[in-house]
């Protein structure tokens, strides 16, 4: 089939020509916009997505400070599961010198009065370890890269969907003139 289409011409659906229809201009508009609002629109979000991302995490890391906490109580040194870090009472105080409680994850065998390293947030609550800048960067990367591609989708589909029905219309209209020029060809070639 290849060898019946001829050389392949740029910008074709927006040249002059006798036998381009309305459809084939439309069509052409739509894909041109289809692609732009892809591209840029894709692009556009993943960097805004990736920015938000980032910032979150630079505001973790200003606002989450480490702490030492230490336990209340002793922990066995062995558990029926095998696990060997487990759940235990702990004690902290936060940066106003408020005291607080709570559980965190320490070795087995642990004795009270041992300090443990957690992380809180400004009130005091624990918190996870707060990202470093360089997972920082990775995760929103990640995270702009993934909503630059689910935004860009949307006028992709668009753009086929209306790609589609114009395929579909101008199939009918081709159904039509046949039916009207159809029945003319066939005496001419009896």
């Amino acid at each position: 089939m290849a060898a019946f289409r001829g050389p392949k011409r740029w910008l074709w659906r927006w040249r002059r020509n006798p036998l381009r229809r309305r459809g084939d201009a439309l069509e052409s508009w739509v894909l041109l916009v289809a692609w732009v609002f892809t591209v840029f629109g894709g692009v556009v979000t993943g960097l805004a997505a990736t920015q938000a991302v980032e910032d979150g995490l630079t505001g973790q890391r200003a606002a989450w400070h480490s702490a030492t906490a230490r336990l209340t109580e002793d922990v066995p040194p062995t558990t029926e599961s095998g696990a060997r870090i487990v759940w235990a009472k702990a004690r902290w105080t936060t940066a106003d010198g408020a005291p607080r409680s709570g559980q965190v994850r320490v070795r087995t065998g642990s004795a009270a009065g041992t300090p443990v390293a957690v992380w809180t947030d400004r009130a005091g609550r624990l918190v996870s370890r707060p990202a470093t800048a360089a997972q920082a960067r990775v995760r929103a990367s990640l995270v702009g890269a993934l909503v630059g591609v689910s935004a860009a989708g949307i006028p992709f589909a668009t753009g086929r969907l209306v790609r589609a029905g114009l395929e579909r219309r101008r199939l009918d209209q081709w159904d039509t003139e046949w039916r009207r020029i159809g029945p003319l060809w066939s005496r001419m070639t009896s």
